[in-house]
């Protein structure tokens, strides 16, 4: 079996290169695995491309900007019989891919979220309006939408299978792809399966999220997909 991992990089110069190496690649070889990295550069304007390239990932140019772009693209670019995906920026703890991978080999989940709720998060990883505020309620406010039991809606370290991804119907082109994967899952009848992670302190690069335009982004988009 082969294993892909997917990140998403828009001017994660600094960081993206130790995000790569913090992949346990020697740990799942032995355990039998293939292993490709793959970062999808999303018209960075620093030396993101040049440091994931030397980290030892293959990296596509996404020129379309946004969240979803970067990872269709990678999705697309992908061979692996699983896809594991995280951020660029050190948050995610990718040195427990083996973890996600048992998962779903083990235990037959179709989809493996973390969850930081349940793990930890470290000091100054989260904002306090998102770890008390944005991201429960979000979390909760999908649940009852969709019928879901997520504990972390916005956990961005995931992995599935092929065959999850192609049931999947993936469109959105920003932020709002985070949710729309995890209602997909649910609404597709994959089985569902939850981590406990540590969330990271971010680790350099640029922040990407404005947390109330994309926390309404994500409102809107959960009331237009339930109701319209």
């Amino acid at each position: 079996m082969k294993v892909s991992f997917v990140i998403p990089a828009l001017n994660e110069e600094g960081i993206v290169g130790k995000t790569i190496r913090s992949i346990p690649v020697k740990q799942i070889e032995d355990e039998g695995y293939d292993v490709e990295i793959i970062v999808v550069n999303n018209n960075s304007t620093d030396n993101t491309e040049n440091e994931a390239r030397e980290a030892g990932a293959t990296v596509y140019l996404e020129m379309k900007r946004g969240y979803g772009n970067a990872y269709k693209r990678g999705f697309k670019e992908a061979t692996g019989d699983i896809i594991i995906m995280g951020d660029a920026d050190g948050t995610y703890p990718l040195e427990q891919s083996l973890d996600f991978i048992n998962k779903i080999v083990d235990e037959k989940c179709d989809f493996v979220i973390g969850s930081r709720f349940d793990g930890e998060i470290e000091d100054g990883a989260m904002p306090a309006l998102h770890q008390y505020i944005g991201n429960p309620m979000l979390t909760k406010m999908l649940n009852i939408l969709f019928k879901c039991d997520y504990s972390d809606t916005h956990c961005g370290m995931r992995a599935f299978t092929k065959d999850a991804k192609d049931k999947m119907n993936l469109t959105a082109d920003g932020m709002e792809f985070a949710i729309e994967m995890v209602i997909e899952a649910a609404q597709k009848d994959l089985k569902i399966c939850e981590i406990p992670i540590v969330y990271h302190k971010r680790g350099g690069g640029e922040a990407k999220l404005s947390s109330f335009s994309d926390g309404w982004r994500h409102i809107k988009y959960m009331l237009q997909r339930k109701f319209f």
